[in-house]
């Protein structure tokens, strides 16, 4: 299958680059110093798992400069790119193309698909820790990584058995990956995580080991991931295990001093996925009649600081 990876960062990078390395047909979607980079010395990936991974030659090119129509497209953009990412997928995505959003936030597959008729989107979710390490170069400093994806209940699933052939190649190139008809249900779960992280970050300017001990940013962590259930429970989802329970137990494994993307991208004063991970969970909350205060102190603290 031909994929296009559209988002060459930490998420795209890594996935991209183990795609490739298993012998798929990849092409990266990627600008500026990154994309010279690929495009003369190859991708490289350092893990501290298994090495180095080097794609080379590589396949990559600007969003305008792609031409082929991918049977796979894997959306690994940033929440305030996703208009672009739509603009390539009404460009060359065809009848037979997987469009599978894999972003931070919760929802995307159904928000493209509303401006994508007649495409096939599904939703998906990844939990992963990698960023850029500089041009041509992505960093995952812990071994996690897993991929969840698969149609929402309304949708037509003619491409169903190409899903579940995407899963394969996935598992065989060493992405740990389930196609599954739960989408909704397995996003949020990982949605709550990631964002009561990055906002709960972001509000106290602390890292990974200050939600690791007991105290203020770890009782507002919880407080933000039990909003976020109580979300997912309006809409009628069920789950199979309580979120904060779970999201505790995996914040306690990880190393100290990790941070999310966004409060990377807010430190370095730039466009932000605030909107995705902070806004939308209130707007979500109010249209499902769902107090939450603690995202209300967030998205305050946005306004405050200007924050994109």
């Amino acid at each position: 299958m031909k994929f296009v990876i559209v988002g060459t960062g930490g998420t795209g990078g890594v996935l991209g680059a183990y795609l490739a390395h298993s012998g798929q047909d990849v092409t990266f979607i990627a600008r500026g110093e990154h994309l010279r980079a690929i495009q003369e010395h190859g991708l490289r990936l350092h893990t501290e798992h298994r090495g180095d991974i080097l794609v080379k030659p590589a396949q990559a090119c600007t969003m305008d400069d792609y031409h082929g129509t991918p049977d796979v497209m894997l959306v690994c953009v940033k929440y305030y790119g996703l208009d672009s990412a739509i603009a390539l997928a009404r460009r060359v995505a065809g009848p037979d193309t997987l469009i599978i959003p894999i972003l931070n936030v919760f929802g995307t597959g159904a928000v493209m698909q509303e401006q994508l008729p007649g495409l096939t989107v599904l939703d998906g979710c990844i939990y992963v820790f990698a960023k850029k390490g500089g041009p041509g170069l992505i960093l995952q400093p812990q071994s996690i990584l897993k991929v969840y994806f698969g149609f929402r209940s309304e949708q037509d699933q003619r491409l169903a058995e190409k899903a579940r052939a995407v899963e394969q190649i996935m598992q065989v190139a060493d992405i740990e990956t389930h196609f599954t008809n739960a989408i909704q249900r397995e996003a949020i779960t990982k949605f709550s995580f990631v964002s009561p992280m990055g906002a709960a970050g972001l509000y106290f300017g602390v890292k990974s080991d200050a939600f690791q001990v007991p105290g203020e940013p770890r009782t507002f962590f919880q407080g933000l991931v039990q909003e976020v259930q109580a979300i997912g429970e309006a809409m009628g989802l069920t789950f199979t295990e309580n979120l904060v329970t779970r999201s505790l137990r995996m914040m306690d494994g990880f190393a100290p001093g990790l941070t999310t993307s966004m409060q990377r991208d807010v430190a370095a004063g730039g466009t932000s996925e605030f909107a995705g991970l902070v806004d939308r969970v209130v707007a979500i909350g109010r249209q499902y009649h769902v107090p939450t205060p603690c995202y209300d102190k967030v998205a305050a603290f946005g306004r405050e600081h200007h924050i994109k």
